[in-house]
């Protein structure tokens, strides 16, 4: 235990020595432990910074709000990377994420690098380096679930067609949508998590609520999930969101052990003249990528039992 308190002690006078501009008048302490992955309250600062570029609505919450969804993000990531340090080589270069990196600044509106860095500097966050091995840990875990769970995923294309057929109208719906995806914890009704989630949704809104509570990749984003076109919804869900008006959200929608709230951002109509095949792929991905996703959920809740997470 002694040898542990030491430990610690090294470690925040290192960040202490390395970050005297930015903390030299604040205290630096341990946050949290991650088994023996130390977390302090620098990093903590560093990552809400990060997020809230990434979710501008964050900062209509509250510090202890902000502060616990930056953890969460963290204990993540470090539990994310500890799991996959076993299968893949972090120092070795990986070309795509330079274009994961440039897709990823733009989306956000910065039209180049440097202007993106800028704000980095400016919010007091990660540097471009930094932000790239977050890009890593999700490249690598996004590979992982893909081999071990790609043979699982089940796909009806016979039926898929047959709703593609049986579709005469000459209008598309797509929809903007967000999502707040959750399963249910162990020692908590559902209906009781469920009530938790919509009192957030009238207190802090859609998206904070999202940063919250939900378990999907867009978390971070505010659940933000881009336009989908209802053609790659599934029946259920279709039937959810034609009864919700725009700028309003689902109910809760189970699907096995996981459920999903969406909120419709926007909406639009569009006159189609339907390609089959086009259409049965972006079908297929959609449906591909839900289930994966789940998977995705499981492999990680399966390896986070082995970590003792203790906030200080």
């Amino acid at each position: 235990m002694m040898i542990r308190k030491i430990f610690y002690l090294i470690i925040i006078i290192f960040i202490f020595l390395t970050n005297t501009k930015v903390y030299a008048k604040n205290e630096i302490y341990v946050d949290l432990t991650v088994n023996e992955k130390i977390l302090t309250n620098y990093d903590i600062e560093k990552e809400i910074n990060y997020l809230k570029i990434l979710n501008p609505q964050l900062r209509e919450l509250n510090r202890k709000q902000i502060s616990q969804i930056a953890r969460n993000s963290l204990i993540n990531e470090i539990i994310k990377k500890d799991e996959l340090l076993k299968f893949f080589n972090f120092e070795k270069k990986i070309t795509i994420i330079e274009d994961i990196y440039k897709e990823f600044y733009t989306n956000l509106g910065y039209p180049n690098e440097d202007g993106f860095k800028k704000i980095l500097i400016k919010k007091k966050t990660y540097t471009n380096d930094e932000i790239k091995n977050k890009m890593k840990i999700e490249f690598f875990w996004n590979r992982i679930i893909l081999e071990r769970y790609s043979d699982q995923v089940k796909i009806d294309k016979e039926n898929l067609l047959k709703k593609i057929d049986n579709d005469v109208n000459k209008f598309e719906t797509e929809y903007l949508l967000s999502e707040i995806f959750f399963n249910k914890d162990k020692d908590i009704i559902i209906n009781k998590k469920i009530k938790e989630i919509e009192r957030s949704i009238i207190e802090v809104g859609f998206n904070n609520t999202a940063s919250l509570f939900s378990q999907s990749e867009s978390a971070n984003l505010g659940g933000k999930i881009g336009w989908i076109n209802e053609k790659s919804l599934s029946q259920k869900v279709i039937n959810e969101l034609k009864i919700t008006k725009k700028g309003n959200h689902t109910k809760a929608i189970q699907f096995g052990k996981n459920f999903l709230i969406l909120k419709i951002e926007d909406k639009k109509e569009k006159e189609i003249n339907i390609d089959k095949e086009d259409m049965l792929k972006k079908i297929i991905e959609f449906e591909k990528n839900k289930q994966l996703n789940q998977f995705s959920n499981i492999y990680f809740n399966k390896i986070k039992v082995n970590y003792s997470i203790n906030e200080k």
